[in-house]
C-alpha cells in the first residue's frame, strides 16, 4: 500500500528531478542523482516518467565526443517540459488566494476558481466543436484538447461488455495542481465542467492534487448507469460478503 504522504513526496521529488534537467540539461542520471541526493536507480526511475510524459527527451550526441563503451544518456526538456517550468510562481498564487480568503471569504475563492475553470471549459468546448454526439468520440475529443491544455489526458475502456462500463479519463499532468491541493474548488469545479461537456454525470476517482499518480475520471457508458434514478435506488447493492443490501 502506497500512503499519501509518500504519493505526494513522490511527485514532489519528480518535479526537483524535472526541473533540475532545466537548469543543468544536457544531464545524465548519474550527474543528477549526486546533485539532488538521490540514488542512481531513483533518478532513472523518475526519468523515465518524465520521458513518457513527454516532459524530458534523450540530448544528441555531441559532434565529435566519442568514448570508449556506451555513453551515458543525457537529458533535456522538451517543450512541454518547458512549459511546466513555468510554474515558479505557483506559490504567489497561492498565497493570493489565502489573502482573498482571509480578506473577502471562501466564497470569493469559489467564484474565482468557477471563473478560471468556464475560460477553459470554453476553449475545450471550441475544440470538441466537432465531437458530435457518440459519448466515446465526446470523450477521445475532450482528451485530446485538455492534453493541448498541458494536462496529458488520454482515455482507457473499463468494464465493457456489462451494465458498468465506462470510460476513464486520466490527466498525467494539471498545470494547477499546487493550488488545487490546498483549493479543492478548481477540482471541483473542473468535474463539473467536464459533465457539462460530456453530457453525462461523471466521478472524478483520483486526483494529482489529492496526492495520486493521475487524475482519473470515470465517464459512465454502460445501461445501468443510463437507468432511471428510481430504478437504480431500487437495485440490490452487492457487499464485499456477496450479501445483498438496499
Amino acid at each position: 500500500m502506497v500512503f499519501m504522504a509518500d504519493t505526494t513526496a513522490e511527485s514532489r521529488t519528480r518535479d526537483r528531478v524535472c526541473r533540475a534537467v532545466g537548469e543543468r540539461g544536457p544531464v545524465s542520471a548519474r550527474e543528477l542523482a549526486g546533485l539532488l541526493g538521490l540514488t542512481p536507480a531513483a533518478v532513472r526511475r523518475h526519468l523515465d516518467a518524465l520521458e513518457s510524459l513527454g516532459y524530458i527527451t534523450e540530448a544528441p550526441a555531441a559532434p565529435g565526443a566519442r568514448r570508449r563503451g556506451r555513453p551515458a544518456r543525457r537529458y533535456v526538456l522538451t517543450d512541454l517540459g518547458q512549459e511546466q517550468m513555468g510554474t515558479a510562481y505557483d506559490g504567489v498564487a497561492t498565497a493570493a488566494l489565502h489573502f482573498l480568503a482571509e480578506r473577502v471569504g471562501e466564497e470569493a475563492v469559489d467564484e474565482f476558481a468557477r471563473s478560471q475553470i468556464a475560460a477553459l471549459e470554453s476553449r475545450l468546448a471550441q475544440a470538441m466543436a466537432d465531437a458530435g454526439d457518440d459519448l466515446e468520440s465526446r470523450t477521445a475529443a475532450l482528451a485530446e484538447a485538455l492534453s493541448a491544455e498541458g494536462f496529458v489526458a488520454s482515455t482507457r475502456p473499463v468494464a465493457q461488455g456489462t451494465g458498468l462500463a465506462g470510460i476513464q479519463l486520466c490527466q498525467g499532468h494539471c498545470p494547477m495542481r499546487h493550488v488545487a491541493s490546498e483549493f479543492r474548488q478548481f477540482c471541483d469545479a473542473e468535474t463539473e465542467a467536464i459533465s457539462r461537456l460530456l453530457g453525462v454525470h461523471v466521478q472524478r476517482l483520483a486526483t494529482l492534487a489529492g496526492g495520486e499518480h493521475v487524475c482519473t475520471t470515470f465517464v459512465p457508458t454502460g445501461a445501468l448507469w443510463s437507468a432511471p434514478v428510481s430504478a437504480q435506488r431500487s437495485a440490490p447493492v452487492q457487499t464485499p460478503q456477496g450479501r445483498s443490501s438496499r
